[in-house]
């Protein structure tokens, strides 16, 4: 099973807005009639029930959003980009692990068909019919359109079951598994037999309920030992553990209670989980004589224990009553991941940040508004050049820069743009 990988996305970049003018014959004074560019496309995640691993995404490491179209002359608007859906499979989470603790995304996909967008398109420009004023009705001024961002992510599938089996490895967990439902996991008698989460469904009359297997743990695997995290990851999304012991063990408690401790050690609540303990192969022999024994140990430390053989299928219709009951007062949801961070949304404010910076002699002046009515026209113009000084004063640029201390002769860098004050 791949439940694990990392990819890289990226949104659409927008469109540029167009630098056009309205020139038909007998209608003077056309004006500007620039359209804007269309916004990119976004990178989206769609949680399917369809899909059950995230092997997809193993040939490719990158995946990108359409770009908006440029917009055009006729205040035609350029075609939005068209967004890029990538189907996974329920239980996903998607961390990012690049960006700045002010760029925080975190998604959980917990809802068949729910849908979060994880790369956001850029903006379209606007064109230079936006740019008219009574002063400076000619406008040959466009915005550039907005990159689109670029994130890498770690996806990470963690799997939705009502109930999970747990236990040390042999205890007999895919042999349950393999009886109460129609699941076909690897049985083997050696450690380690399965390597990844089986699930099956088990179904009474109108009943059912969703029971995986989760890989055997080892003492230390709350510190990635043997299995480690590959296996506790999992146990997170259930909401009802089946703790399978084996009868046939020196100290059946002491088991239950290594496994629980691992359990504690990697987050505290899911040793808070309802449990239903199991003894399993009672149908070993000389099992008989030991049945009281261990019955009274479980007894003396207030645990109530099941006997099963889950070979022969003895104790099994006790076992699945009990789950079905300890389900129904555990309630249907869906346990939240507390270790994931949230995603924490930050308006973008509504007036243009300007900042004056020194880079050796050079004025570098951090207008992005600025720095995309440049992209988009030709600097070598004397038009624009003068319009451009026209929003320097607008963004309140000239004074921050007077403030600065700047002089005639000075260099200003603003964007790819260098010009002498």
């Amino acid at each position: 099973m791949y439940d694990r990988v990392e990819i890289t996305v990226r949104a659409g970049d927008g469109g540029n807005g167009a630098v056009s003018f309205r020139r038909e014959k007998f209608v003077p004074f056309g004006g500007p009639d620039g359209g804007d560019g269309g916004n990119g496309g976004n990178v989206v995640l769609k949680a399917d029930t369809g899909i059950t691993d995230l092997k997809m995404f193993r040939p490719h490491k990158v995946y990108k959003a359409d770009n908006g179209d440029n917009g055009k002359g006729q205040k035609k608007h350029g075609k939005q980009g068209k967004d890029l859906i990538l189907h996974v499979p329920v239980g996903t989470i998607a961390a990012g692990i690049s960006g700045t603790a002010e760029d925080i995304l975190a998604v959980d996909c917990v809802n068949n068909g729910q849908e979060e967008i994880i790369a956001r398109g850029g903006r379209g420009g606007q064109g230079n019919v936006h740019f008219a004023t009574s002063t400076n009705q000619a406008p040959r001024i466009a915005q550039k359109g907005e990159e689109g961002e670029e994130r890498t992510l770690l996806l990470e599938m963690r799997l939705i079951a009502d109930s999970g089996i747990i236990g040390f490895p042999n205890a007999g967990k895919s042999t349950l598994l393999s009886k109460i439902t129609a699941a076909t996991p690897k049985i083997a008698n050696y450690p380690f037999t399965t390597l990844e989460p089986i699930p099956g469904v088990v179904t009474r009359g109108q009943k059912e309920f969703v029971v995986a297997e989760i890989p055997g743990l080892i003492e230390g695997a709350h510190l990635g030992k043997g299995l480690g995290h590959d296996f506790l990851r999992h146990v997170v999304r259930t909401r009802v553990l089946i703790h399978l012991i084996d009868g046939t063990s020196k100290s059946p408690v002491e088991d239950m209670i290594k496994v629980n401790n691992e359990l504690l050690l990697y987050d505290p609540d899911l040793a808070r989980k309802p449990q239903v303990v199991v003894i399993n192969k009672i149908d070993v022999p000389g099992m008989e004589e030991l049945l009281p024994d261990i019955k009274e140990e479980f007894h003396q430390a207030g645990i109530r224990v099941l006997f099963i053989s889950a070979e022969t299928g003895q104790g099994l219709p006790a076992l699945i009553d009990e789950t079905f009951s300890l389900l129904e007062t555990a309630g249907k949801d869906i346990p939240a991941l507390k270790n994931t961070p949230t995603a924490v949304f930050r308006p973008q404010p509504a007036k243009t940040k300007v900042s004056v910076t020194k880079d050796g002699d050079v004025f570098v002046l951090n207008v992005p508004a600025l720095e995309r009515l440049i992209a988009g026209g030709d600097t070598h113009s004397y038009e624009i050049r003068r319009q451009f000084q026209r929003h320097m004063e607008k963004y309140g640029a000239v004074k921050l820069l007077e403030k600065a201390g700047i002089q005639p002769g000075d260099i200003v860098r603003c964007g790819d743009y260098e010009f002498e004050w």
